[in-house]
């Protein structure tokens, strides 16, 4: 009889490890019930080669691609510290690295929900009732005040069987890359805007010096129809013709100097200066030569492109809403605890005042008129959308490349044209004028022969800004210095801050070389200092 006792109670103990070890793998195999599909990006087929044949050259292997600072190849200091001031003091490119911040904020709250949510809490009241209240008795001794302190902890937490929460972590962390590549693809438009202005703002120096150079020359022109009609050797007609060219092409100059001003005010928004105070010393003649761009093969724009690896994360981002959606058929199962301890006076450390409370909740929609098929079909609609995007920002750098391309060796055939054109139209305004003072052709002639030549100028100046912007595009077009080897790992090194970390919580620390420095989100007005560091 002994025996059989003890051999029941060796089965039902034998059971009861059996039991918890199978709750235990059940435990485990939930939690890695992952219910999103395997993610694979697009696949796209890409030429070998681009068609246009632009400014560029094959370099070695560690001259694959445009360099970080791309904009040196154009050889100006000015640029160069333009360049260096954008990127550290632009307020829209702090905006968007706040952005990022923000995004990995976001991060932290997502994945707080995979840990247990614990909260305390304290209280007390008193409360008198009044001696004649309803239902109360004369002469009753019920007490007229109760008094009640209590203290107590919480905790709840809900296991992530069917991997929502991570997959929300993980959607979090894919959007804070996203955000890092829109960082990168802000950085890279702001530079190769204040290229394209300055480049601009040169060209019209240029042109600015050509109509000065022209004014002088057209007042010499007055002043020999001048003389002429003193000696009636030719007609007054002439002298009108002289100064028409003359104040015509005054009023000309005027308007590019205008520009060049706008220009200037433009410039000087972006690096974060007040117009009045910003000015950039004009230059005599165009600066810029044109430069030689190394190649990016079309299998590598993809990952050179920050647009793109912006794309593709908002791809795995929909990727992962799948799951999220998929988990919503299954039970929502939460665990809660509360202890501590109540009393009416101040006794509160005693075990019979102790009070405790536990328990765990499953919950199963059963039925919802098809509003989580309705969430599921519609995740499924954005993942197919956010691969339709992919692929048109995919196909809208390719074009970008082949168009810059083309415009850079269109460009600098025109130019070596519009050269040649300018050389001829000068010699033909030399000549018309020699011909015209000898009394050899009527001053129709020579101002038909000054307009020309004027246009020649101005042409080839605008071709030529025109080409060193098609190669500030084209680098543009190339993702700049970028790869996606700069994007921030989806690990825990995304979140801004640990757990326990308590302190230095007025901003994240920089990640994958974005930072928010609040001195450079200071504007030079002029006159006002730069706001002190909390």
């Amino acid at each position: 009889m002994n025996r059989v006792s003890v051999s029941s109670c060796a089965l039902r103990s034998t059971w009861r490890r059996f039991a918890n070890w199978t709750a235990l793998a059940g435990v485990v195999f939930l939690g890695g019930c992952d219910l999103a599909p395997t993610y694979h990006p697009v696949k796209l087929a890409y030429p070998d080669n681009w068609e246009g044949s632009g400014v560029f050259r094959f370099g070695r292997p560690d001259e694959a691609a445009p360099r970080k600072d791309w904009w040196t190849v154009f050889n100006d200091p000015q640029l160069n510290a333009l360049e260096d001031q954008v990127a550290r003091l632009n307020p829209d490119l702090q905006a968007e690295a706040e952005a990022f911040m923000q995004a990995r904020d976001i991060a932290m709250q997502a994945r707080s929900q995979l840990f247990p949510q614990i909260s305390g809490g304290a209280g007390g009241e008193k409360e008198k009732s009044s001696a004649h209240r309803l239902w109360r008795a004369e002469g009753s001794t019920t007490p007229l005040y109760m008094s009640s302190e209590q203290y107590y902890g919480s905790a709840t937490w809900e296991p992530d069987f069917w991997s929502s929460i991570r997959n929300k972590t993980r959607m979090a962390k894919e959007a804070t890359q996203q955000l890092a590549a829109d960082y990168a693809l802000a950085r890279l438009s702001i530079q190769s805007e204040v290229a394209s202005d300055y480049i601009a703002l040169r060209g019209f120096d240029a042109q600015d010096a050509v109509y000065r150079d022209s004014i002088a020359y057209y007042q010499q022109a007055v002043s020999i129809t001048q003389l002429r009609l003193a000696g009636a050797i030719s007609p007054g007609m002439d002298v009108a013709r002289a100064q028409t060219q003359f104040y015509a092409t005054q009023a000309r100059e005027t308007d590019v100097r205008a520009a060049r001003d706008v220009l200037e005010h433009a410039i000087a928004v972006l690096v974060n200066k007040a117009p009045a105070s910003f000015h950039i010393a004009p230059v005599d003649s165009y600066p810029f030569a044109p430069v030689q761009l190394p190649v990016v093969l079309p299998s590598e724009l993809l990952q050179r492109r920050p647009d793109i690896a912006s794309a593709e994360r908002s791809m795995a981002q929909a990727n992962r809403a799948i799951g999220v959606s998929r988990a919503a058929f299954y039970p929502h199962v939460t665990f809660n605890a509360m202890t501590g301890f109540m009393d009416h006076g101040f006794d509160l450390a005693s075990l019979s005042n102790s009070m405790y409370q536990f328990g765990a909740q499953a919950v199963l929609p059963i039925f919802t008129a098809g509003l989580r098929r309705a969430e599921l079909q519609r995740t499924w609609s954005q993942y197919r959308q956010s691969e339709d995007k992919y692929r048109s920002t995919v196909l809208g750098a390719f074009r970008e490349v082949e168009d810059n391309l083309t415009l850079t060796s269109r460009l600098r055939t025109e130019t070596t044209q519009a050269s040649e054109a300018v050389n001829a139209a000068l010699r033909t305004q030399r000549m018309s004028m020699a011909l015209y003072t000898g009394g050899l052709t009527n001053y129709l002639d020579v101002v038909v022969a000054q307009q020309a030549a004027l246009e020649a100028r101005i042409i080839l100046v605008q071709v030529q800004a025109r080409q060193s912007d098609a190669e500030v595009q084209l680098v543009r077009a190339y993702g700049g210095g970028w790869s996606t080897g700069e994007l921030p790992a989806s690990d825990s090194s995304i979140m801004p801050f640990s757990p326990l970390q308590y302190n230095e919580l007025d901003r994240s620390k920089p990640l994958a070389g974005i930072s928010v420095d609040p001195v450079a989100g200071a504007t030079d007005l002029g006159s006002n200092p730069v706001p002190p560091k909390h």
